[in-house]
């Protein structure tokens, strides 16, 4: 199945996503994973757009929709996929809906992980990043075993850091920015027959069981 997860900033769309890829043996892509693989390699899309990023300029719709696509023709997504932080809009719904029918594909479903927004400023003001492999930690939920060091890495690696965006002056600022920007992206596929919500704020293994309830 070709998946869409959609929440807004917290919601917990990444855990969701390793648990689907797990369960349905289909890959896990996150558009931020693509342009950090692109521009390392040195693809030619990654350098188009770098050539946007060092202008100080959003990278085109179309530029993000052909690295899509180019990852989705890899053979271990030839039976699907999940994607994980595309389309953050209207219009690049739009033009992702067009580059997929030039394909004869589609969409199967799109999968809201709906969560407050008093849940959400909870959860990212408490969310801690580990420095070098970047694994997610949070004050009230997921402790780290040793306050401000990673429980993976080496103690001189792995000092955890807090993200400016995720501190809780800044948090209202982006569920502001989802609210414009992706939150009319449930409409759009509602109006298509494929979009169902999750209730994001049970336990986890509960949000992981209706999420693979809705794929039945």
């Amino acid at each position: 199945m070709r998946i869409i997860l959609l929440g807004a900033p917290g919601a917990g769309k990444g855990t969701q996503a390793a648990t689907l890829n797990e369960e349905l043996n289909a890959p896990h892509i996150a558009t931020g994973d693509l342009f950090r693989a692109a521009l390392s390699q040195g693809t030619p899309l990654g350098l188009e757009a770098k050539s946007y990023m060092d202008r100080g300029e959003l990278v085109p719709d179309n530029v993000t929709v052909r690295m899509l696509l180019e990852r989705i023709s890899q053979p271990d997504a030839a039976d699907g996929y999940i994607l994980d932080g595309f389309p953050r809009s209207l219009a690049q719904a739009e033009a992702l809906d067009d580059a997929l029918k030039s394909r004869n594909e589609n969409i199967d479903k799109v999968l809201l992980v709906d969560v407050s927004e008093d849940e959400l400023v909870r959860r990212l003001s408490g969310r801690w990043i580990c420095r070098t492999c970047q694994k997610p930690f949070h004050v009230i939920n997921n402790p780290p075993k040793k306050d401000g060091l990673c429980d993976v890495c080496d103690p001189e690696d792995g000092e955890l850091y807090q993200r400016d965006d995720d501190k809780p002056e800044t948090v209202r600022n982006r569920l502001g920015v989802y609210q414009d920007q992706t939150a009319p992206l449930i409409d759009y596929y509602t109006a298509q027959g494929i979009l169902t919500s999750i209730n994001g704020e049970q336990e986890i293994e509960s949000v992981r069981a209706d999420l693979l309830a809705a794929l039945e």
